[in-house]
């Protein structure tokens, strides 16, 4: 399940590394190196930083770095400890995976500025490894200068690092998947995702894809990962937690208004979307239904629309029109989790762009150019925000996932047609 470039190139798509030296690239990757790790200990200091994500985080860690991991999931535990650390705590609780509060919990054994200042120095460095890992993958836009700008002006990358989120580690997931797919390495492929399981909501639907299209390598590399974090979690909160965490999920889902879990009308995938258009009018086990139904409707479209000979152009844009279906399939989305977005986003952008698809179909074209408009205009997450209309993305997110999958199969049926000819 490999891919490879296409036979048709020009000198546009020969532009995969950095030149390092005296030039506009290299100056534009250390500006914005100085400008992430400024931001990051500005933010450090901060009156305001005990009110970012990363409390919970540090909450959940700090807990289990007690000794009290089998209560995890008590929600009157984390109030205590909550209030306990923090004069002006978010009214919000931690509902990560227990093997993340084990896994950062050696965190906890500092204060919490400190903490926030080693998280979201890895987290900087995380957004600048990302920058260089994929440009050999990204060829839009040609220029150096303007895809490292394009990278710093994408808003959601900023909301994860200021709020300490896993957003960005969640990016690096599905960036080492896709290089490693593109290598022919299956196996190391669904190792790779599996590390981005600590966001179970969306890599779950994205595994999903590739049960239904037999990838039985990638899921079994995927399965190896899964087993150690699950073990991972039974020894930091033992079975007890694990069950609790069970049911503090179950609760979380059935509650999608409750502010405290984050309301669902927050949220920009189908659950979102759904529960703001019709929820107030159906049960919670109907919404779930319904939901439920379309989101695996729009996962198996997906897979059987996905090509099976990994050699196609079409790899790259199916790649992108999965990751945008995984993230609308999460049940627990904010705006920092479209980060992932800048992935598919750019991929969708470089195709388009390639001669396979200069006569491709122009309602798709205008859908992900849309698509991308609207993503890269930062001032719209933060009015949905303010009008609690933050579902209001999930049409734009389907609207894109139908572009690039169709895009897909303009390149697929034209690259049969060139191969053709030249065969």
């Amino acid at each position: 399940m490999s891919s490879s470039p296409s036979p048709i190139s020009n000198s546009r798509f020969e532009l995969g590394f950095f030149e390092l030296g005296f030039n506009d690239g290299t100056l534009a990757v250390c500006g914005a190196a100085i400008l992430l790790f400024a931001a990051v200990v500005w933010t450090s200091r901060s009156p305001n930083v005990e009110r970012t994500d990363f409390s919970l985080t540090y909450v959940g860690a700090k807990i289990v770095h007690h000794g009290m991991g089998h209560d995890l999931y008590h929600t009157a535990l984390q109030k205590q400890v909550r209030d306990s650390l923090f004069q002006h705590p978010v009214p919000l609780f931690f509902e990560h995976p227990p093997f993340e509060a084990l896994l950062l919990s050696p965190l906890a054994g500092y204060s919490f500025r400190a903490a926030y200042l080693i998280w979201g120095l890895m987290n900087a460095t995380i957004w600048l490894s990302s920058i260089f890992a994929l440009r050999r993958y990204l060829h839009w836009p040609g220029e150096t200068l303007g895809y490292v700008i394009l990278w710093l002006v994408f808003a959601p990358l900023w909301v994860a690092l200021y709020q300490g989120q896993s957003s960005l580690l969640l990016l690096a997931a599905y960036a080492v998947t896709f290089i490693l797919l593109k290598r022919g390495r299956d196996l190391s492929a669904g190792i790779a995702l599996g590390f981005g399981l600590f966001k179970f909501q969306f890599v779950l639907p994205f595994a999903l894809i590739f049960l239904l299209r037999r990838q039985w390598r990638f899921l079994a590399g995927f399965a190896v990962t899964a087993l150690g974090l699950a073990l991972i979690s039974i020894a930091g909160i033992g079975w007890k937690g694990v069950v609790d965490y069970g049911r503090f999920l179950s609760t979380v889902g059935n509650n999608p208004q409750n502010i405290s879990y984050g309301s669902g009308v927050d949220m920009p995938t189908i659950h979102g979307f759904v529960f703001a258009v019709v929820g107030r009018r159906i049960t919670g086990t109907e919404l779930n239904i319904i939901v439920g139904a379309i989101c695996l409707a729009l996962l198996a479209w997906i897979a059987m629309r996905w090509n099976p000979e990994g050699q196609n152009p079409s790899f790259d844009l199916m790649f992108a029109t999965a990751i945008t279906a995984s993230l609308l399939s999460g049940f627990h989305m904010f705006t920092h989790d479209f980060s992932p977005l800048i992935l598919a986003m750019l991929v969708a952008a470089g195709q388009i762009s390639h001669p396979l698809n200069s006569r491709a179909l122009s309602w798709a074209r205008a859908a992900i150019w849309t698509s991308l408009a609207v993503f890269w205009t930062f001032p719209i997450y933060f009015l949905f925000v303010k009008w609690h209309s933050l579902y209001l993305m999930c049409p734009v997110l389907l609207l894109f996932a139908k572009g690039a999958a169709e895009l897909a199969k303009n390149t697929r049926s034209t690259a049969a047609n060139v191969a053709a000819v030249t065969g």
